[in-house]
Parts: structure tokens; C-alpha cells; sequence
């Protein structure tokens, strides 16, 4: 009996012990189902999803005339789901043979049969993420995919996915490249340059999109609409800006300097029409490698002596007729000797001619007896002019302009004079040119500015208005004696070489040498080396524009400043005056409509042509054959067209065609065509009459 009660007993215990694991077991699923149902449904969700930032797309940068500066394009990657709820096997076979006729013609990497089989294949193994095409396509090629059979019918019921991707184009090639500044793709952000500056602004709100693990692949099953970038309307003007990069390149490429930039203002706004910076690579080309404008500090030279003049005529203690003793071209301070250029000096002449000139020893002679007793008022009115604050225009990397005060560890006997004619001071190019267009200006300093707008949907949503930096920076007097100054230089002195009749500039010449960390001025090996630089405004009595030009250590053939610079400053003044209206006078206009009554027009297709010239009144003449492409001829009371035949498989002749008729012809006959520069065409890489092959590859150079 004993035993049978312990086993009895034992039992209980078992079944107790069972029954309680029961009851907890049974606990914790009904926990699961009814109290932790919503916390494990969510962890089950994030386990078999996926959420991805999807990027908005990015602002574009534009030009004062609304022409894109820089813009994303976008390209994509073109996957299939083959088990999408509506991609029926009687939907699927229904247009397979289509739709691998669409894909092969259009990428041609392809056979349709190959893309039928590959297609069949991964249907049959119900591939998720079927990657149809073997590259990104285009966003031209996107649209005419979603246009193909069983494409068209829409995502749920075809199984495509897009996925998008965005690169950073500029589709005037270099032009202002540095200023617009660069952007990662990497981290999403911009660098340098205006995409730095306003990168808040063209970065735009990022979207989501959750993505569903399936199969080992995450296909996107639900996305929350990304916000676009807001668009930068800059001052900068495509026309301008060609004006003054062609202009510096070709200066560059003859004097072979280490660097040059060119800058061109607006006068009363303060707008900068065109910046460009052009630096020498490894393989001695130039290209848009630093912003030399607004990143390197360099002392100015004698540009900086219309400075020193405006703080001598403000303070009355010259005036323009002044006599002045430069002697025999050598002036010695304490243990320094100062020179002028001219062999043998300029004697005594007045104080405008000192200027005029470019006398280094008229100059520090002027300010050196009038302030060595109390040079700290020449400084203070150098402050007073705002000549040491920086711009701050928002780009990163400006430097602050330098002007040593009376009483720094850097001063000493010598600093007053040679500050006079810009030693010892350092400014940044744009800083010299603040100034000038200053006087210009009648004395109102404004801030230099590079963004007007920023767009949203083509409207502007917010204003950046004209920065005035200093109202006046010296009294209307002393600016009128400046600007009989600046056009004395350009017609009786340093720069006589650019006084030409129908378009008056005003200036000053600067030929500054350049200091050697190592060697001084005296340069490595006693080989001197020089900064050429011209900064002036233009037309000289109504200024519109100023400008300057910089050069950096040009070759021995050339270091003047008039000549290095100056004549770059001169082919933009004259280029720009080409095409303004408004610079040009009433005889110029009335002469111009007098003896150019038809219009100038690149070739182009017949019928459009026609029908502009129609609108015009103008007179047409044919040539020969009426074919449906023409070239035009100017005769000045009417035009002449040409016609072209264009023949299958032979490279036609689309030099003076713009870009949009030139890339019809071209992608007509199968060419890929890409294209720099705008305007009309003035290289093609195939020579016209050669014969081609579909798919061949053509460059276009407009100009």
C-alpha cells in the first residue's frame, strides 16, 4: 500500500507540474494573440520590410535668363517582378513577342528571340527583381519603355520597377564651372560654388519608400512622394561668360601663365555677369580648377594706386596739377630702392600724369610726404572706403582682404610708400574690382552678387536685393577726378593701346611682381615673375560694366599689364558692346538697321525657315534644288538658301545648324550624338561625306 501511494503521489506531481506547463504555454499564446499582437506584428513588418530614403530631386542653377547653369538628369535601372498580382500568365505570353521587339530595337544589345527566351526563363522561375536591362537607361529611353506593350499597362499588372538614380550636369560644359561649384553623389551635398552656398535650398525633402523582402530581393510596395529642390537664379549671363572665358583662354594659351581670372560686374547692381578662373594642369590645358576670384589674396599692384590717389585728393592735399619730382626713375627709402618702368624716369610732371603713367615714385612720393608724420590717418581712410572688410558673398572659401594698420609687427619705414602702390597690402581680385565699379558707381560701393532668386515651380519665392556695402566712399568731387583719371590712362597713358573710337573704357594697368617664399621678388634663380593685371569700367562716360583681368606670371614674351591684360579686357568690353543694344549710340543702331535689312539665321529646315522669314517681310531667294534642308546666305536686303541633300548612310554637313535641327538629322540616321557649347555648329567630328554606320558616335562643338 506504501508503494502505491508514493507512486499515486508521484502521478499528482507529474500532472500538476504538466497541467501548470499547460496553462503557461497556453498563457503565452493567448498574450501573443491578444496582448502583444500589435507589438510583434510591427517587428514582423520591419523584419520582412525595408524603408530606403528616396532623394528629391535636386534643384537646377540657372542664368539670369533662366538657361540652365546645372541640373540633374536622371537615369534608371528597369527590373520586372514576374509574380505581380496582375501579370497573368494569358497577360504575359499575350504580349511577350511585342515587347521583345520594342526592347531590342531600341537597346540593340540584344536579339528579340534572346530577350523572349530570357524573359520566358525568368517568368517560369517567378523571378521578383528581374533585371531586364543590363544598363540605366536614359530618361528619354524611361518614357518610351512605360510606352511598351504590357508596360504601358502600369506597375501592378506588368510587374516593371523603375528604380531612379541622379547625376550633376552642366550643360554648358565648363562654362562657370567653379563659381556653380560641384556636387557628391556620394553624401548627397554640394561642395563648392553656388551648389555649396545654397545646398539647403536645392536639396529639396527626401521621400521614403518601403520595400518588401521577397525571395531574397526587396521590391517597392509603397512610396511617400520626395519634395523637389527649389531652383538658384543666379546673376550670371551665359553670353557674358562665353565672352570672357573664350577671350581669357586664348590669352592664356599665348602667354602661358600659371593662372588667370577675369570677372565682369554690372555697375549699379552689384550683378556678376560673368566670373571665370583658369588654372594650368599637369598637362599644361587650362581648365576651371580653383576660384582664383574670390580665393586668392595677392597685392594688387598699381591698380591699388587709385586708392592712394582718392585718400590724397580727399584729404586736398594734391590736386591733379600738382608738380611732382619722379627724378631719374630711382628713389631710395631707408635701404630700399624704388623704380619706375620708364629707363631713365619721367622728370617733373603733375600729378595726373603721375597716375596716368603708373610713376611709383610719383605715387609714394605723394602719400609718403603728405602722411609719414601720421600714416595712420592714410589708413583709416583706406578703412573708411571698406577696403579692408571681405565681401562676404557667401561662397565658401573667400578670403579677407589685408591692410596692415600703423603699429603691427609687420610695419616698418618702408610700408607707407610701397603700400601706396599695392605692396604690402593684399586684396582679392574681386575686391579690387568692388572698388572700382565703386567709382563707377559714383561712389556707391555696392556688394558684389551672384544669386537673385530663389525659384519654386518657376516663381520666385524669395528676393536677394542689392547689398550696399558703403553709400558714398569719398565725395562727389574726389570721384569726379577719379574717372578723368581712369580715362586719362587709356588715352595718354599705360594702356594708349586700348583707346579705340567707338566704345570709350576707363581703366588703370597694374604690373606688380610677385613675391617667392624662398627667393622674394628677385623669384628663383633671379628669374622675376609678375602679376598683369587691367581694371576698369566701360562705356567710359555712362559706365554699364566693370571688369577686371588677371594674370599670373605670364611668359617672358609678355608681363605688361596693358598688354597681357588689357587687351582681354578690351575684346570683352568689345564683345559685349557687340551685342548690347543699349551700349551702342543712335548713329550705331540707325546704321545697323540701314545696312543689315535681313536678319542673320543659321540653316535649318526650309519650312520653318520660311515661315520666320514670312513673319520678318523678308526677302527669300532659292539656289537650286528646293530640298527639305537648307543653308542660308545673308546678302543684306534679302537671303539666299541653299538646298542639302541628306543621304542614307552618308555623314551630312550640319555645320551652321543649331543644336536642335542638327541632332533630328544626326539621330535620324542612327548617330549618337553628343554636343558641347551652344549656338550654331561649327565642328562635327565626322567630316561631311563620309560614309557611317548606325550607332557610330558624333561630337558637335557649337560656337
Amino acid at each position: 500500500m506504501s508503494i502505491r501511494k508514493e507512486i499515486k503521489k508521484r502521478l499528482t506531481i507529474v500532472f500538476v507540474i504538466f497541467i501548470g506547463c499547460m496553462l503557461l504555454v497556453l498563457g503565452q499564446i493567448l498574450s501573443l494573440q491578444f496582448i502583444q499582437k500589435e507589438k510583434w506584428k510591427d517587428k514582423l513588418i520591419n523584419y520582412e520590410n525595408d524603408e530606403r530614403e528616396v532623394k528629391a530631386d535636386r534643384g537646377d542653377i540657372l542664368d539670369c535668363k533662366n538657361r540652365l547653369l546645372a541640373t540633374s538628369i536622371p537615369s534608371y535601372d528597369i527590373h520586372m517582378d514576374m509574380r505581380a498580382d496582375g501579370l497573368t500568365k494569358k497577360m504575359f505570353n499575350a504580349n511577350i513577342d511585342s515587347l521583345s521587339i520594342c526592347l531590342s530595337t531600341l537597346f540593340k544589345d540584344k536579339s528579340s528571340s534572346q530577350y523572349k527566351k530570357d524573359l520566358q526563363q525568368a517568368y517560369r522561375n517567378g523571378k521578383r527583381y528581374y533585371h531586364v536591362v543590363r544598363r540605366r537607361v536614359s530618361y528619354t529611353e524611361y518614357k518610351q519603355i512605360k510606352e511598351f506593350p504590357l508596360y504601358r499597362k502600369g506597375r501592378n499588372t506588368s510587374g516593371l520597377i523603375a528604380t531612379k538614380y541622379d547625376r550633376r550636369k552642366l550643360p554648358f560644359g565648363v562654362l562657370a564651372a567653379r563659381t556653380i561649384g560641384t556636387f557628391s553623389t556620394l553624401d548627397n551635398r554640394g561642395i563648392t560654388g553656388i551648389e555649396n552656398a545654397f545646398d539647403n535650398y536645392l536639396d529639396g525633402i527626401s521621400g521614403t519608400e518601403i520595400r518588401k523582402k521577397v525571395s531574397g530581393s526587396l521590391i517597392p510596395i509603397n512610396t511617400i512622394e520626395p519634395i523637389p529642390g527649389k531652383s538658384i537664379k543666379t546673376t550670371i549671363d551665359v553670353d557674358i561668360q562665353d565672352i570672357v572665358e573664350t577671350a581669357l583662354e586664348q590669352q592664356m594659351e599665348a602667354y602661358q601663365p600659371k593662372f588667370g581670372t577675369a570677372i565682369v560686374m554690372e555697375v549699379k547692381t552689384g550683378d556678376i555677369k560673368a566670373i571665370a578662373n583658369l588654372g594650368k594642369t599637369a598637362s599644361n590645358n587650362y581648365y576651371e580648377t580653383y576660384n582664383y576670384a574670390i580665393g586668392s589674396l595677392m597685392e594688387p599692384g598699381s591698380t591699388f594706386k587709385l586708392a592712394s590717389f582718392l585718400v590724397a585728393l580727399e584729404d586736398g592735399v594734391i590736386s591733379l596739377n600738382d608738380t611732382i619730382d619722379t627724378g631719374n626713375g630711382r628713389y631710395k627709402y631707408y635701404n630700399a630702392t624704388l623704380t619706375d618702368s620708364h629707363r631713365g624716369g619721367y622728370g617733373k610732371i603733375t600729378a595726373k600724369e603721375v597716375f596716368e603713367k603708373s610713376s611709383n615714385i610719383g605715387t609714394s612720393k605723394i602719400i609718403y610726404q603728405n602722411y609719414k608724420n601720421d600714416p595712420e590717418k592714410f589708413v583709416n581712410r583706406l578703412y573708411a572706403m571698406s577696403l579692408n572688410e571681405p565681401l562676404n558673398i557667401g561662397l565658401k572659401g573667400e578670403q579677407a582682404p589685408y591692410i596692415k594698420y600703423p603699429g603691427s609687427d609687420s610695419w616698418s619705414g618702408i610700408s607707407l610708400p610701397w603700400m601706396s602702390i599695392g605692396y604690402e597690402v593684399a586684396l582679392l581680385p574681386l575686391h579690387t574690382l568692388t572698388f572700382y565699379n565703386a567709382v563707377a558707381n559714383d561712389g556707391k560701393m555696392v556688394r558684389p552678387r551672384l544669386v537673385t532668386d530663389i525659384m519654386q515651380q518657376g516663381k520666385s519665392i524669395k528676393h536677394f536685393d542689392t547689398d550696399v556695402i558703403n553709400p558714398s566712399i569719398c565725395s562727389k568731387h574726389t570721384i569726379k577726378e577719379a574717372h578723368e583719371l581712369l580715362k586719362g590712362v587709356v588715352e595718354h597713358g599705360t594702356a594708349q593701346n586700348l583707346n579705340k573710337t567707338h566704345l570709350k573704357i576707363a581703366g588703370k594697368t597694374g604690373t606688380a611682381r610677385v613675391a617667392n617664399d624662398n627667393s622674394g621678388y628677385k623669384g628663383d634663380n633671379n628669374h622675376i615673375k609678375y602679376r598683369a593685371s587691367f581694371c576698369g569700367y566701360f562705356p567710359a562716360d555712362n559706365p554699364i560694366y566693370s571688369c577686371i583681368v588677371l594674370v599670373e606670371s605670364p611668359s617672358q614674351k609678355g608681363i605688361y599689364g596693358n598688354k597681357v591684360a588689357g587687351t582681354v579686357f578690351r575684346e570683352i568690353a568689345d564683345k559685349i558692346y557687340a551685342q548690347s543694344y543699349e551700349l551702342q549710340t543712335d548713329d550705331e543702331q540707325n546704321i545697323e538697321k540701314t545696312d543689315y535689312n535681313a536678319p542673320i539665321c543659321m540653316d535649318g529646315n526650309r519650312q520653318e525657315l520660311m515661315t520666320v522669314y514670312s513673319g520678318l517681310n523678308t526677302n527669300v531667294e532659292n539656289i537650286g534644288r528646293e530640298d527639305d534642308w537648307v543653308s542660308t546666305f545673308n546678302k543684306n536686303d534679302h537671303i539666299e538658301t541653299k538646298g542639302q541633300i541628306i543621304l542614307d548612310n552618308i555623314m551630312p554637313d550640319v555645320r551652321g545648324m543649331g543644336a536642335k535641327d542638327a541632332i533630328f538629322i544626326l539621330e535620324n540616321q542612327g548617330l549618337k550624338v553628343s554636343i558641347s557649347g551652344y549656338g550654331s555648329v561649327k565642328y562635327q567630328s565626322i567630316p561631311k561625306g563620309r560614309r557611317i554606320q548606325k550607332g557610330n558616335h558624333v561630337t558637335l562643338k557649337l560656337n
